[in-house]
């Protein structure tokens, strides 16, 4: 038998030879079987009695390919450039993640793209990855990725483009289109014959979406009843309207977030994000963003197409080395993630990440260019509501100063830079038509011991966008800008822990009354493009601004726990004040239309704040600070007014607002006759109670009447209700009811 012999030393023979003649022995031919004879006597013992029984090693058998794509749509080159394309190609492929290889297999790349009989491509390749994560992810980066001006990448699971190929060719048979089904009316709300407006509470297990038309209680326009039937809640935690007021979304952690709209609330449409405790509507309501705040959730938020319901894309709860690795675990707790922020059109999601921003396109959620927009050090950045622009700040960094940087997107042009010097802080807040963006400044001294405060004023639409600074000498608390003006309000106090403070109103552009000493020249005003202080309120309780979305009226609220409730009711173009009270108060929301204003006091969903017990609810106030309606509520958590997209140009506005007293007799019939309607619905009742009584006191009339002819029978012809058997008497009776003398001289 033959046998595997492996030497353990040397033999004794061989030991005292040179490297050649060794080698000269071991290549010299036996010349006799007694020679090998003795050679194989002197070798023994010296190898292993064990049987060879080779067994070749092979790579597991795959009866799988969910690690393998196909990517078709690729250029079709010469092979003279077969090698560059294929380098490209690799270094694709290879950045999503790494590529299969095979012990013994060096030649094997996990990458192959076919080549014809003269060497040329074919248009397409095959990718094979380490684990089937990785295919699937090629499938989402790199489906209509635009390698060059003429090809977008069509990528196919090799299992499935395999099942293609034994698709049988025949002809093509147009299928039958599904029956139509109408969609639900989303915008049915807007319809309503009243004008009135929507909102929705959370309070206790309940959900509600009611009715207000600004004149008294508010009525209940769907409460759930058809999910109670089913013995389902449709809600477990918070609820969100969308931007124009087109859908309601309902936040059920354990299941996702679910849609409902139309007249009847119908279900629209479910999003799957199991934990989600937060979403973010696109501002033309086509995207959703749902969030579970789970840091260690690599897909902690979520990307939707709201037509489709189809997931587009996923992120991490923080970018790619935005935490400091030095930190510790319970400082890294504490810095809330960078948020996503929606362009106007829906066109672009943008993040902060650390020294960058990244921006992705819609629907293809695709990094904009390949590459994130360079921020060094940025702290903090805004989209403009009205137009494809984007404005960040940064403090102090690698020896640059601090600067707020207003920057175009697609083409990352930089409209305008302002650089700022010994900057502690600053907030940024744009004005809601996108024509102005002020930037409060928080500036030290050089010793940093004492900070102050400044102004900067961006006129965005202005060629060049020029800025105005201003100096306040007083600690600004709040900044806010009125919707539809050029005017803006700052609450400033010599200290910031005063109770007593200022509030000052500006307004960007001053009026300048002609000079009547000068004969010649305009005799018209003159508006010039200054901020101009308009007036101060002093000695005020408030913390907090809201002016109406209508503009004119602001409310000067004195919010939170520790605060008086307090809500100053003023009207900034007929300088009235009316001051009202709701205790504890935290929240203060206007409806879209301005017409109303609600104050609450709420508490978050999942904590035992028995605190807010005795206070909880919402007021209903109209805006001249009128109370409406009051609501208490042993556990209320949210308030939401229904938003309406705002129709009516400025231009609009104003030539109404000039001519409304055309409008004012069919405002005051359209009133009236609802009061007319309200007092009938009022008196229905007494109405059918007199129309019930009547119909008794006509039944028992006739009934009398048939009787007569056996009454007078009774009576022996004696008709009692004849007049004629009757006597009349006219008798007058004199009552004194009292007696007054006067002296008369």
């Amino acid at each position: 038998a033959f046998r595997h012999k492996t030497p353990s030393t040397t033999p004794p023979h061989l030991s005292n030879l040179s490297n050649s003649e060794a080698s000269a022995t071991n290549m010299a031919p036996s010349t006799s079987a007694d020679d090998l004879a003795d050679e194989a006597a002197d070798l023994d013992g010296y190898f292993s009695d064990a049987p060879l029984e080779p067994e070749p090693k092979y790579a597991p058998l795959e009866t799988k390919f969910d690690r393998c794509v196909v990517i078709t749509n690729l250029p079709k080159i010469p092979g003279a450039k077969y090698e560059k394309l294929s380098k490209v190609i690799l270094k694709l492929v290879s950045r999503i993640g790494n590529l299969a290889a095979y012990e013994g297999t060096d030649d094997f790349t996990g990458f192959f793209m076919p080549q014809a009989e003269d060497g040329s491509t074919v248009g397409c390749a095959f990718v094979e990855y380490d684990t089937a994560g990785d295919a699937k992810k090629a499938i989402e980066v790199l489906q209509d990725y635009k390698f060059d001006k003429n090809h977008a990448l069509q990528v196919t699971l090799y299992e499935r483009a395999s099942n293609l190929a034994e698709v049988e060719e025949g002809e093509f048979q147009q299928p039958e289109p599904e029956p139509f089904k109408e969609r639900s009316n989303t915008m049915s709300w807007l319809e309503d014959s009243c004008q009135r407006d929507q909102f929705a509470i959370r309070e206790g297990k309940e959900t509600k979406v009611y009715w207000n038309d600004g004149r008294g209680d508010p009525i209940v326009d769907y409460d759930g009843a058809r999910e109670k039937k089913a013995g389902v809640n449709w809600c477990d935690y918070y609820v969100n309207w969308s931007p124009k007021g087109s859908y309601f979304a309902t936040l059920v952690p354990s299941k996702g977030v679910i849609l409902w709209g139309g007249k009847n609330f119908e279900k629209l449409g479910r999003f799957a994000a199991p934990g989600v405790d937060f979403l973010v509507f696109s501002p033309q309501e086509n995207y959703v963003l749902t969030n579970n705040n789970n840091r260690n959730d690599p897909q902690a938020i979520k990307v939707f197409s709201i037509q489709s319901g189809k997931c587009l894309r996923t992120f991490p709860l923080y970018p790619k080395d935005f935490l400091d690795p030095s930190l510790s675990e319970s400082e890294k707790s504490n810095i809330p993630p960078p948020p996503f922020q929606w362009s106007h059109d829906d066109q672009y999601l943008a993040r902060m990440g650390k020294d960058l921003i990244s921006v992705f396109e819609t629907p293809s959620m695709k990094l904009l260019d390949k590459r994130s927009l360079a921020a060094d050090g940025i702290h903090e950045f805004q989209f403009s509501p009205k137009a494809n622009i984007i404005a960040y700040w940064a403090p102090e960094h690698k020896n640059q100063p601090a600067h707020v940087d207003i920057i175009e997107i697609p083409s990352r042009k930089k409209l305008r830079q302002k650089n700022l010097f010994n900057v502690s802080l600053c907030s940024m807040v744009w004005q809601e038509g996108g024509e102005y963006l002020g930037v409060k400044v928080t500036r030290h001294t050089k010793s940093k011991k004492t900070l102050y405060n400044n102004l900067e004023l961006f006129r965005v639409n202005e060629p060049g966008i020029p800025v105005e600074m201003f100096d306040v000498k007083d600690a600004v608390m709040s900044f806010s800008w009125e919707p539809r003006g050029s005017r803006f309000a700052i609450i400033h106090a010599e200290n910031p822990t005063s109770t007593k403070v200022n509030v000052t109103f500006y307004d960007m552009f001053k009026t300048l009354e002609p000079d009547k000493k000068k004969k010649k020249g305009s005799k018209e005003k003159q508006i010039v493009a200054e901020v101009n202080k308009i007036e101060t309120l002093e000695g005020k309780q408030c913390n907090s601004l809201f002016w109406s979305p209508a503009g004119g009226t602001i409310i000067l609220a004195a919010l939170g726990d520790s605060a008086s409730g307090t809500l100053e009711f003023y009207d900034t173009d007929s300088k009235t004040l009316v001051i009202k009270e709701h205790y504890r108060a935290n929240q203060v929301i206007w409806d879209p239309s301005g017409r109303s204003v609600a104050t609450t006091v709420s508490q978050p969903i999942g904590g035992g704040h028995f605190k807010f017990a005795m206070d909880n609810g919402y007021i209903l106030w109209t805006f001249q600070g009128k109370q409406l309606s009051q609501a208490s509520f042993e556990a209320f958590y949210q308030f939401a007014w229904r938003p309406c997209e705002k129709l009516s140009t400025k231009k609009e506005i104003a030539t109404i607002a000039k001519n409304i007293k055309k409008y004012e007799k069919q405002f005051n019939a359209f009133d009236e006759a609802k009061k007319t309607q309200q007092r009938l619905q009022e008196t229905k009742g007494k109405r059918r109670s007199r129309a019930e009584f009547r119909a008794t006191v006509a039944r028992l009339k006739g009934w009398r009447s048939r009787q007569k002819q056996e009454r007078m029978e009774l009576l022996g012809g004696y008709d009692s209700e004849d007049e004629d058997n009757f006597t009349t008497k006219e008798v007058t009776i004199e009552t004194v009811l009292g007696i007054k003398e006067e002296l008369v001289y």
